[in-house]
């Protein structure tokens, strides 16, 4: 084991389990961790750590036999700890040390100083409703509470499941009828094992089916199983699990079709929001989280079911794990239940593993050929080409004399005779502006490829080609600041390549060991996985010259984007004789003409034009990654492509994506009338979730989107990354339903072959914060939420599920003892991340429900502002965010107004050029709105708004108007994301982390509002900030520095009554003086002199200083609202007492007092509500358009409000930007209020 300063060595050769006795019992490996390290490693860094931590040693060592990986993974680790490491030493005797932060240093005074006028409030309230005993009592921690198994139970009757399947009774089947689908049924090949699946299925409790795809096991196992029932009379209840609400639904109705019935009769199926089913129905098609829903009533939900069937089981999604858990556990008790497991592409051995004795039937697919087409042969077919393929020989004449070239700097020493490059003194040097940046950002700088070296100005190039040259042959390090200087402000790729070695920057300051500019290049998007001429990476050029702290760093960010790494082009270069020289030519030429990690757009409209010119034999099902990759070709091919828009009404264009509704995707299924070409354009939801029969051709992107969650920064990031090769089988099965089809894939024959079997469980990519919730309802009394999760088929990591358990109990959903607080159950119902959930649920009860639903639907999507395409653009984009901000010091308040201003656009007809101009992407303001509606659902599910009726709707955005009330609803999600400012060093920090910076997207990010001339951009932006408190939605971090996103301002009290834990300590508010540095002073002094005060800890960080009197009332206010929304969390439908609408009536004029005492504005129309939009008014085959002519309960909600929209309209957000062309219908611009007025003034329509 490690110790104190010196830890044993581990032999060359020795097992780690050698050196760490009894780690083995901890999480198994987890092959989405960000650093790829042995398992023995992680686990004993991870117990090393955590008894450090706990310990009282200072400082300890980790052995010099680490690998550069190993001290890598240590340092993320600690960072993520609070702890600070460092490497020193060189080569064989480099080692690490880790120490604990000193808790002596001196950290800035928090501060809460009460406006007169909410001294009086508060005074008002307390003297009126003072704070009863029983209220006092409840919101102390369970272990000071009298009598804490009455609360416990109080609580879970509390808890009433919102969605779960309809309860039913097994019954004996009626007979089939006849249908015409009869002799299709009779073709499928699980019909030659119909008998065999249904004696190995009364034979034993668990079955394998493994059915290749268009074997027809979805539709037809359940029917062997009521025919059998029907035969023997025997009753039965069917209960089938599908991943997707589509696939539910289809399946269903193919089903009753098949049996012709009526859905909702023998056979019938259940969604969130929707079902057919009736006492009669024996089957039903539900999704994974429905059937979870129903487990949480209880085991005793099993006992009316005799067969469950967990159908595309293969996905591995956290639920359908998560269901594996349970279900393995339910069948040790209930005898008669029987557990089928199909999938087209399973991992028999992990499944047999897991569930031990249980039977595997494989069933073949159908007899259709299926010719396959990778891109090498995609590209020698169809001649493809672009302008980049034709200049690569070119530049591969110029790679010759590059490489030439940098063979003399390799060799070149640092005091070389000085090239003869010559700077222009015209150009400015580096002016202080980018200094802002520090050790801070992101990707916010235009990354143009070295392919676009074309269009600069042959003076930049000759001025960047001078400052790399002086950088590496002199070391001349001044030379970076003009290199900042160009790719700030004159549209120079950061990873320009130099002239004549085409090196770039990263490399040169990677091989010179220039640290600091190393991370400073990456944060401003660099790639490290660009090569120069000789094949090397920044890393080899650090490796090679020695520079071993920018090794580990490389190393770190290397492992870090392993997920996203798509570089097939180094494939190709390292396939030896697994390809021809032609292929690898073409594919060589193609690589290098096209980034690897996007999806081309310009191949795929090719390939589709040469299918449709050549072949009318079927539809064409096109697989893409995401919800953006599938607008671009569906607009290309709508409007822009004229090869396809002269000809549009030849064309029918589907979209098919999980959020679609259920009408809008069973389109799809129909055929279309002769001559019309069918074009499907889908995630991988037609992977398994859906088979159109009449696909013949599949374009096959071999890309997938998927969350993947850093445990160790906490950080949950959308990568897009290589399907599997079980993956890519489906997709290609998708092409011979009913006749022989072709599969184009958009990738090598190597890249298939270098796929991962299968795709990696989500219980190791996401955070489990949702599935611990579901945990602490399903897990058996007294079981540990770490050891349930144990018994999934691939644990995850138990670092991860012990920082999910945290967060909950940081956030209230879960109490010290790990039992589900009345916050915690309610979050169980809500589709969104608990801290998102808490957020809307506290708008609720403070009756600003609307915008907070938009922001919290916003958040929980990617950011809807795009990137600009040129570099000149970034200040304009800037620009139209700080306008929407309105001077309120929020990114908050960006995504509210853009929102709104969207759906205004809309409305107006002008969606889409809206969006381009304001930098807007409107697939993800489509996203949210459909999720809004969602969300809203499943709040009138759960009884905190009415189901009908416009009334109670106005009730909770009663102060929807006021911004100060939507904070307060913000900071009670996002706690604990708060950032403290120390304005004496003029430094941001939170509870661990000394510095923290603003993303550079932020509109926080500089000095907006108030003229200071500083050198230091972020310095100048924090002196602005009128608070000396922030919150944030996401912390990244770019290796020593922080940086936060979507950031607010907000006040001390609001931080005060909203942040920390609800049950605080009787012990909480502490009497002091002398305040120094956050800590008592030891100084002696005469009582007189004494500054009084007294301390309210709300956590281990956040401690406020207030004066004795107002930090009593203040408690005792914050014990009120706690009180209050503890009540509304318990009985969500009952009427509001005299006393609780005079707390809240309290509540909202303090904010509101402090909000002005700051000088904070106050924007108008933020509480404008979203205007219903009919069909008409989407865009065409949107994914938010119904048909359906019964309005949703949600859509009756919104015309309610209608009336009251009109009413505000008048202050609603302006739209940004507006084409002059509709100038004349947004007739309110002209009355909009001074504040916007203002704001916009720089803003002109294009």
């Amino acid at each position: 084991m490690w110790r104190h300063r010196r830890v044993p060595r581990r032999e060359p050769g020795e097992a780690a389990g050698g050196w760490v006795a009894g780690a083995a019992m901890g999480a198994r490996a987890d092959v989405g961790r960000v650093v790829d390290v042995d398992e023995e490693v992680k686990m004993a860094v991870e117990l090393a750590l955590e008894r450090f931590q706990s310990g009282d040693e200072a400082e300890m060592e980790f052995p010099s036999s680490f690998t550069s990986t190993e001290r890598a993974f240590v340092h993320r680790l600690c960072q993520s700890l609070g702890l600070v490491s460092k490497s020193k030493g060189k080569g064989a005797n480099r080692y690490l040390t880790v120490r604990k932060k000193d808790a002596s240093e001196a950290r800035a005074v928090m501060t809460c100083d009460l406006a007169l006028h909410t001294k009086h409030t508060i005074w008002n309230l307390i003297q009126r409703f003072p704070v009863t005993n029983k209220e006092s009592t409840e919101l102390l921690p369970r272990t000071e509470q009298g009598n804490a198994c009455a609360v416990e139970s109080e609580n879970k009757e509390v808890h009433k499941i919102s969605f779960r399947l309809i309860d039913g009774v097994p019954q004996v089947p009626v007979k089939r009828g006849e249908s015409e689908f009869d002799s299709f049924r009779q073709s499928l090949p699980v019909l030659e094992k119909q008998e065999e699946i249904v004696q190995i299925t009364k034979d034993n409790k668990i079955v394998l089916i493994i059915g290749e795809t268009g074997s027809g096991k979805t539709t037809q196992i359940p029917q062997f199983i009521l025919d059998d029932c029907y035969k023997n009379g025997t009753p039965c209840r069917v209960l089938c699990t599908q991943m997707r609400r589509l696939a539910a639904v289809a399946v269903a109705e193919r089903v009753a079709a098949e049996r012709r019935e009526k859905i909702g009769q023998t056979i019938g199926y259940q969604i969130h929001l929707e079902s057919r089913v009736s006492p009669k129905t024996l089957v039903t098609f539900c999704t994974n989280d429905m059937l979870l829903g129903t487990l949480m009533a209880g085991d005793s939900t099993f006992s009316t079911m005799t067969h469950i069937i967990v159908d595309e089981v293969h996905e591995r999604d956290r639920f359908s794990d998560f269901l594996l858990i349970k279900l393995r556990d339910v069948l040790q008790n209930q005898n008669n239940l029987k557990l089928i497991l199909s999938s087209a592409a399973l991992d028999t051995n992990l499944f047999i593993r897991y569930f031990g004795s249980c039977s595997v039937i494989h069933i073949q697919g159908r007899p259709f050929a299926v010719k396959e087409m990778f891109l090498e042969d995609i590209l020698r077919s169809t001649g493809y080409t672009n302008k980049e393929m034709v200049k690569y020989k070119e530049e591969k004449q110029q790679e010759e004399k590059q490489k030439n070239t940098l063979a003399e700097w390799c060799s070149a020493q640092g005091n070389s005779k000085k090239r003869t490059y010559q700077r222009q003194k015209s150009v400015p040097r580096a002016n202080e502006k980018c200094k802002w940046l520090d050790d801070g950002g992101c990707t916010v700088f235009n990354q143009l490829t070295e392919k676009d070296v074309n269009c600069l100005e042959p003076w930049s190039v000759k001025e960047m080609d001078s400052c790399l040259s002086n950088i590496w042959l002199h070391k001349d390090i001044d030379s970076f600041a003009q290199v900042l200087n160009l790719i700030l402000t004159e549209n120079v790729s950061v990873d320009y390549r130099h002239s004549e070695t085409g090196v770039t920057a990263l490399m040169i300051s990677s091989g010179r060991g220039f640290l600091s500019q190393v991370e400073q290049l990456i944060s401003m998007g660099a790639s490290i996985h660009c090569k120069s001429p000789n094949g090397w990476m920044a890393v080899d050029w650090a490796r090679h010259f020695g520079q071993t702290e920018v090794v580990d760093l490389l190393e770190s960010y290397s492992a870090s984007f392993k997920f996203g790494n798509l570089d097939e082009s180094s494939l190709v270069q390292n396939s030896g004789s697994d390809l021809s020289a032609e292929d690898r030519e073409l594919l060589t030429a193609y690589h290098h003409s096209f980034d690897d990690e996007k999806v081309d757009l310009d191949l795929i409209m090719h390939l589709l034009h040469s299918i449709c010119h050549s072949s009318d034999a079927g539809a064409i099902l096109i697989f893409l990654p995401g919800y953006d990759e599938i607008m671009s070709p569906r607009d290309c091919i709508l409007l822009d492509d004229k090869r396809f828009a002269d000809n549009a009404d030849r064309y029918q264009v589907f979209m098919l994506h999980s959020s679609m509704q259920t009408l809008d995707q069973k389109k799809v299924l129909e055929t279309p009338p002769f001559g019309i070409c069918k074009i499907i354009l889908s995630t991988n939801i037609a992977e398994t979730s859906i088979t159109v029969n009449d696909v013949v051709f599949v374009i096959d992107s071999g890309k997938v989107k998927e969350k993947s969650f850093d445990a160790l920064s906490r950080v949950t990031v959308l990568k897009m990354g290589w399907i599997s090769k079980a993956s890519a089988v489906q997709r290609k099965g998708r092409a011979g339903r009913c006749q022989p089809g072709v599969c184009f894939r958009l990738f090598s024959r190597l890249q298939f072959q270098n796929m991962l079997e299968f795709q990696s469980p989500e219980l190791l990519r996401m955070p489990l914060q949702d599935i611990c919730l579901y945990t602490k309802i399903l897990a058996p009394i007294n079981c540990p939420i770490v050891d349930f999760l144990m018994k999934a088929p691939d644990p995850p990591p138990a670092v991860t599920v012990m920082n999910a358990v945290h967060m909950l109990k940081t956030i209230d959903a879960m109490d010290p003892c790990e039992d589900l607080t009345e916050l915690g159950y309610h979050l169980t119902e809500l589709p969104v991340e608990p801290h998102l959930g808490k957020m809307v649920l506290y708008a609720v009860v403070l009756k600003c429900l609307d915008p907070v639903l938009t922001i919290a639907c916003a958040l929980a999507c990617q950011d809807p502002f795009v990137l600009p395409t040129l570099a000149s653009q970034k200040h304009v984009a800037m620009l139209c965010k700080k306008c929407f901000a309105a001077g309120t010091f929020s990114d908050h308040m960006t995504l509210l107004r853009a929102f709104q201003a969207w759906q205004k656009a809309r409305s107006d007809g002008w969606e889409r050029a809206f969006c381009e101009k304001n930098f807007l992407s409107r697939v993800t303001m489509e996203i949210i709105a459909g999720m809004r509606t969602q969300l809203l659902g499943k709040l009138r599910a759960s009884g905190f708004v009415t189901a009908r009726g416009g009334a109670n709707i106005k009730a909770v955005n009663a102060n929807s108007e006021n911004w100060a009330v939507i904070k307060a609803a913000l900071v009670a999600g996002m706690y604990p994301n708060l950032v403290h400012v120390d304005r004496e060093s003029l430094q941001m920090t939170d509870a661990k982390e000394k510095k923290v910076q603003f993303h550079p997207t932020s509109v926080l990010v500089e000095s907006q509002y108030k003229k200071i001339a500083s050198a230091n951009g972020q310095a100048a932006a924090i002196q602005a900030l009128p608070t000396d408190w922030l919150i944030y939605n996401e912390m990244t971090r770019v290796h020593k520095t922080a940086n936060i996103r979507c950031c607010s301002v907000v006040t001390p009290v609001t931080v005060c009554l909203f942040s920390g834990p609800a049950r605080l300590p009787s012990n909480a508010l502490q009497a002091s003086s002398s305040f120094r540095g956050g800590e008592v002073s030891n100084d002696s002094s005469d009582s007189e002199m004494e500054d009084k005060t007294a301390q309210l800890k709300l956590d281990e960080w956040l401690h406020l200083k207030l004066d004795p009197e107002a930090a009593g009332i203040l408690l005792q206010f914050r014990q009120k609202w706690h009180s209050l929304f503890l009540r509304r969390m318990r009985a969500p439908g009952k009427p509001w007492s005299q006393a609780d609408e005079t707390t809240l009536r309290a509540i909202i004029a303090a904010l509101s007092a402090e909000e002005q005492s700051a000088g904070l504005r106050q924007p108008s129309g933020i509480g404008q509500r979203p205007r219903p939009v009919t069909c008409e008014e989407l865009p065409l085959t949107s994914t938010r358009k119904s048909t359906n002519s019964r309005k949703s309960s949600t859509e009756t909600e919104l015309s309610d409000s209608s009336h009251a929209e009109k009413v505000s309209v008048k202050s609603a957000t302006p739209a940004l930007h507006q084409p002059k062309k509709y100038k004349e219908k947004d007739i309110l611009l002209s009355e909009r209020s001074s504040d916007d007025r203002s704001a916009q003034s720089s803003m002109k329509p294009g």
